[in-house]
């Protein structure tokens, strides 16, 4: 279980290298489609010209096919986490992000096979389950009603932030044995 658990690991690790790498690849590519032509944003498809962004796109799905092969080798808890760091690739914060996943995996729980829905709803009315999500659904609140409005159009991370904490909810996957 170890070895399946690093080799998940080593592919998760390498998915975000290649997701975070391929948004900064891609960019360059509009940028320089867009000097030499309409932008996209306008309406312009030269970029499907420029080979720097079919680098970038054959990057995000070599990423992407590294992801969802990691979920065949490691369960769900030791990758998951690992997803963000895509998003942080080329941000200082990718330091505090690999520390912290890293903790989670030395400390994340064995898996277990779910044995029924029942089992499922005691784990969902958990007073620790219930606070997480009360929070988080506040927390996607203030996201949705104060920083998307004020901040939405030029920050991302609102958009971000709001998929991600929805997706840990969301993100549910067991092997009910009936």
């Amino acid at each position: 279980m170890y070895r399946t658990n690093l080799i998940g690991f080593g592919l998760a690790v390498g998915s975000s290298a290649f997701i975070g790498s391929s948004f900064i690849i891609k960019k360059k590519g509009l940028q320089r489609a867009g000097a030499s032509g309409s932008r996209a944003s306008s309406g312009g498809y030269g970029y499907l010209l420029e080979p720097l962004w079919w680098i970038g796109m054959v990057t995000m799905i070599v990423g992407e096919f590294a992801n969802f092969v990691a979920y065949m080798y490691a369960p769900a808890v030791l990758v998951t986490p690992l997803g963000a760091l895509s998003i942080i690739v080329r941000n200082i914060g990718c330091v505090l992000c690999i520390v912290g996943s890293t903790v989670i995996v030395i400390h994340a729980p064995g898996e277990h096979s779910i044995s029924s829905v029942e089992e499922i709803w005691e784990l969902a009315i958990q007073p620790a389950f219930l606070l997480y999500a009360a929070s988080a659904a506040a927390f996607v609140l203030v996201l949705v009603l104060y920083c998307e409005p004020r901040y939405g159009q030029t920050n991302i991370l609102v958009y971000i932030g709001i998929c991600s904490i929805i997706g840990s909810l969301t993100d549910l996957k067991v092997n009910i044995n009936d």
